[in-house]
């Protein structure tokens, strides 16, 4: 089973999957973008405010492709569960956000069919919702992707895909306390696995 963490920054994901991997030693966790060499090229695209947004795409495009083989794919072939902090929505989300000013119609459904043929879906997707004034202020808007404005366009895409595929994703009020949202992941990966 593949289980997903999706939210704006600072929604709580990682905290969320650092407290599941610290209780869940027999599962597989892992993270997008990845530690490979084409996340590193992620995370130098993130830190440069002039990055061209479809070269951006395709750098994580490329990260998530090598996630699935080398990680993703092995460890659901050996019937291991898989936590993943971020995933393909978030790429779905966020690019589609950053090529909405772009020459592209319809950026949502562009980078959807970009990772259509290839990509694994989750099983379970664990949408943390927040809003964005919180989420930016919460993350501190130390980079382009942590503006209010910004995750505004990424909240509304999120709520497409929610819409389109609502029986694979389960919201949490990421506004509770962080215990709260914790105890409800779990009790969301104990009904689910």
């Amino acid at each position: 089973m593949l289980l997903t963490l999706e939210g704006l920054d600072g929604s709580g994901k990682t905290t969320v999957w650092e407290a599941l991997r610290a209780d869940r030693p027999d599962a597989v966790f892992t993270r997008e973008p990845t530690d490979s060499w084409y996340g590193d090229a992620v995370y130098r695209s993130i830190a440069d405010d002039d990055a061209d947004p479809l070269a951006e795409l395709f750098l994580y495009t490329a990260d998530h492709a090598n996630h699935l083989s080398s990680t993703i794919e092995p460890a659901l072939a050996a019937g291991e569960v898989v936590v993943s902090d971020r995933y393909c929505d978030s790429r779905y989300a966020y690019q589609a956000a950053t090529l909405a000013d772009s020459r592209i119609d319809r950026p949502l459904e562009y980078v959807r069919g970009i990772h259509r043929p290839f990509t694994r879906e989750p099983d379970v997707t664990v949408y943390l919702d927040l809003d964005a004034e919180t989420a930016a202020d919460r993350a501190g808007s130390t980079n382009k992707f942590e503006r209010r404005e910004y995750l505004a366009r990424v909240r509304a895409n999120y709520e497409r895909l929610i819409e389109s595929d609502p029986d694979r994703f389960v919201r949490v009020d990421a506004t509770q306390p962080p215990a709260a949202v914790l105890e409800r992941v779990e009790s969301i990966l104990e009904e689910r696995t």
